[in-house]
């Protein structure tokens, strides 16, 4: 008798046998012995052994093993984080007790299973734990009930990312708007309301359930890979992340000049557009300090040339004068580089001949089609591929890029019977834009050591940000549904240890015309999120100098805003390069108790001191934003808010930009580009308010471009503090470091006092009395002073600062 089931009925039972044979495997792994040595706890069980390694602050990684189980090493392990936490075995009868900072991984003997401790609390826990069958591999954990989970890369699904099942497939989404549920950076880890964040070293094809198929359940399931997991620990949601870094990596300090206002489109064709493009900026009075080129710069056609990597003499007939030039009036040169070769390439046969491209199965290079041409794709996993790549792009270094652009790492194609070096398509696929990473950042960094090296890529894997790399979210469509889910894919990166994830600004893909008010709200939430870079397909200009005078008038104050807010933007930069602090940070870092704040992505904080909220819908003249608490200003009104929402208004020309009460914020003059910068004119704006009555601040300041510049002391902080008393101000400022070339030896500090409500009765920086002038026109005209403006309800005074400490004081009576 033949039995005949509907095919949906014989997959959920075909799943049904695996899990239970996966749950029937874990209820008959038992200990047998262990190992204690002084980087790690190794168990031996019925199955295979497991190995737990202290790799950073409350950090544990725990490789499970077992015969003929091929394994690769770890991608997302920093190489410096193993062995650097002690930790203590303890025998409790039938359980082991493995203790590194304030994480506890307590292990179950019979049947062997792990439950992870932060202090006393359970914070999570294996169910079944590992699972190997022939065609799949993985890991099951227990998820208690109100549990949230954030994280697993760029996906446009809301901030909980709980109920759904990820694939973890690096994949362009063209043109994707207000859903995705698979783009071009996948990350194979979340982030916990319960403070861990979980992260599965593995490479390879696979899927993260969270919840979707049995609610309680998370589950990994990979093709092939190594067979770990990276569990991490805090106190805190910052805390946290700063233990994640610590055992990942940390993101280098990029140059200044990445923090700069970006020409680019799809693209340049010539170098006389290149040079009309910089003049058309100059002459705007627009800022600039970077421009992108596109695919143009080795082919005339967007089709047939990938792979050339060289210039193309036709249209740019003397690139390193070009380079040059640009680099004279402070403008750095970026270059687009894929890593696939065409066979109709003018590199082919040498890169073949190479060897420097992955094989098929008979060993020989392998070529497959796709929208560019017929394709090799270089092996970056393989030294001989390394090496060829990496001689280009020294070349071209020694010509003058300061930068470098890789798209299509995904790869955006990559057949599954690719052979690598180290393995095969599938298993290492969501690895290759992370290997790219590091040849490109360890190469330049070993021939360059001075230098910090510049990389925008849109793929990679856990810890890449260790490699410098600078993510953005793809070819996003220019509509209102491309600029809504930027906040979210933004914050969601940055949580996991990518703090510039950044979008194409004004939308890349398609627009059938011109949308005036769409671009200027995009380039204005641009101000405030990592990389300012326009770009798009050019059938509409990207930059805002090709645009109408409005348009013009309005983002050229937002651009000059943008260079204003380098002190301030620069020192988050170098916050993210300690403690993996994102730019842009989620509210609920604010008020942790809040979980309906781990579902908010309206808003965010750029820095501490402001909060954001872009205007993602046409037509709208006021904002609800929600507030984690406290007192916040309208930077724009100085208007105040406190409760648990504002409700903003807003026109063309404004978003909602709050500062917090009590917040110093730095600016300097404006500047051409970052070239000019200086803190020697430094403004300083306090938000006085009686709910904030102490502030301290600090302003990080190196030469912009010296690569690890605060670890070898070449460095200044500023440190500003401000105590508010019913009775008056007292302002200290304070320095650190040993200073830096070009460090200003004296400064002229212009303090702006928001919402002060009378003219002091004295004022005394370091005992000596300034002079309170009664007309703004005295002021201005007096080298040192204070002038109180009624209308604004604002206090400016102005004073030389030196090197010694200094002190102002202001009596109100």
């Amino acid at each position: 008798m033949i039995l005949k089931l509907p095919l949906l009925r014989l997959v959920c039972l075909a799943a049904t046998l695996c899990l239970s044979a996966q749950s029937l495997a874990a209820e008959q792994r038992n200990y047998r012995d262990h190992t204690m040595s002084e980087d790690s706890l190794t168990v031996q069980t019925s199955e295979g052994e497991v190995t737990l390694t202290p790799v950073g602050p409350s950090a544990l990684s725990v490789h499970y093993r077992r015969e003929g189980l091929k394994q690769l090493p770890s991608f997302a392990l920093a190489t410096n984080s193993a062995g650097r936490s002690e930790a203590m075995l303890e025998q409790q009868g039938d359980k082991l007790v493995y203790r590194t900072g304030s994480l506890t991984a307590v292990i179950h003997k019979s049947p062997f299973r792990i439950e992870y401790l932060r202090g006393s609390e359970q914070i999570l826990s294996e169910e079944s734990g590992f699972f190997a069958t022939e065609t799949m591999r993985g890991f099951r954990f227990a998820l208690s009930p109100e549990e949230k989970l954030l994280g697993g890369g760029e996906r446009v699904m809301g901030m909980d990312r709980r109920g759904q099942r990820l694939p973890l497939y690096n994949r362009a989404h063209y043109g994707y708007t207000t859903e995705s549920n698979q783009m071009y950076f996948s990350l194979p880890a979340v982030l916990s309301s319960n403070k861990y964040i979980l992260l599965f070293d593995n490479s390879a094809t696979g899927t993260l359930d969270l919840g979707a198929n049995e609610e309680d359940i998370l589950q990994f399931e990979a093709v092939a890979g190594r067979t770990a997991y990276i569990v991490v620990a805090g106190e805190t949601y910052p805390q946290l992340l700063e233990n994640y870094v610590s055992t990942t990596g940390k993101q280098p300090l990029p140059p200044r000049w990445a923090l700069g206002n970006f020409a680019s489109r799809f693209g340049y064709h010539s170098e006389a557009e290149v040079r009309a493009t910089v003049d058309k900026f100059a002459e705007e009075d627009f800022p600039l300090d970077a421009l992108v080129l596109d695919l143009y710069w080795f082919g005339p056609d967007i089709k047939g040339h990938m792979g050339n990597l060289a210039w193309d003499k036709e249209a740019f007939p003397e690139p390193e004068k070009m380079m040059a030039d640009l680099k004279k009036r402070g403008i750095n040169t970026i270059l687009v580089t894929e890593p696939f070769v065409l066979s109709t390439s003018e590199r082919w046969q040498e890169a073949v001949a190479n060897n420097a491209l992955a094989k098929n199965l008979a060993g020989e290079p392998k070529r497959f089609n796709f929208y560019f041409g017929n394709t090799g794709l270089i092996d970056v996993f393989a030294k001989d591929g390394r090496d060829w790549f990496w001689n280009i792009y020294d070349g071209l270094l020694e010509q003058g890029v300061a930068g470098w652009w890789g798209d299509l790492g995904e790869p955006e194609v990559h057949p599954s019977d690719t052979v690598h070096a180290i393995g095969m398509a599938d298993e290492i696929h969501n690895a290759f834009g992370h290997a790219w990473a590091q040849l490109l950042h360890e190469r330049q960094t070993a021939k360059h050591p001075e230098r910090r090296p510049f990389i925008m890529m849109r793929a990679g894997f856990a810890g890449s940000q260790r490699y410098g790399m600078i993510p953005w979210t793809g070819d996003v469509a220019r509509e209102w549904g491309g600029l809504q889910p930027q906040v979210e894919l933004a914050l969601s990166m940055g949580l996991l240890g990518f703090g510039y994830t950044h979008s194409d600004l004004g939308g890349f893909a398609g627009g059938e015309k011109f949308d005036r008010e769409l671009y200027i709200r995009w380039l204005q939430y641009g101000v405030f999120q990592p990389v300012y870079r326009p770009h798009a397909q050019e059938h509409i200009a990207s930059e805002p100098v090709f645009h109408d005078r409005r348009t013009r008038d309005i983002l050229r104050e937002y651009v000059k805003l943008r260079y204003r807010l380098l002190p301030y933007n620069y020192t988050l930069a170098f916050e993210n390069s300690q403690t993996g602090m994102p730019l842009m940070r989620p509210l609920f870092f604010e008020n942790e108790s809040d979980l309906s704040l781990l579902d908010y992505k309206d808003a965010y904080l750029w820095g501490q001191d402001f909060l954001v909220a872009p205007v993602v819908e046409e037509d709208v003249d006021e904002v609800a934003v929600k507030l984690p608490g406290g007192t916040w200003f309208d930077y724009w009104t100085d208007e105040q808010y406190s409760g648990d929402q504002a409700l903003v208004e807003v026109n063309l020309k404004t978003i909602p930009v709050l500062v917090r009460a009590g917040a110093i914020i730095p600016t300097i003059d404006d500047i051409h580009s970052s070239r000019d910068y200086s803190s020697k004119n430094l403004i300083l704006d306090y938000y006085a308010h009686p709910s904030a009555a102490k502030s301290e601040r600090y302003v990080y300041e190196d030469d912009g471009a010296t690569a690890q510049a605060f670890e070898k002391g070449k460095y200044e902080k500023l440190h500003f503090s401000a105590e508010n008393k019913q009775q008056g101000l007292t302002f200290a400022f304070k320095r650190e470091g040993d200073g830096y070339t070009g460090m200003p030896e004296s400064r002229k500090v212009n303090l702006k006092i928001h919402n002060w409500q009378q003219v002091p009765a004295q004022l005394d920086v370091t005992g000596e009395s300034l002079p309170i002038f009664d007309s703004e026109k005295d002021f201005a005209q007096a080298p040192r002073g204070a002038w109180y403006n009624r209308r604004k309800q604002q206090l400016l005074v102005k004073f030389d600062w030196h090197k010694k400490p200094l002190d102002l004081v202001l009596k109100n009576q």
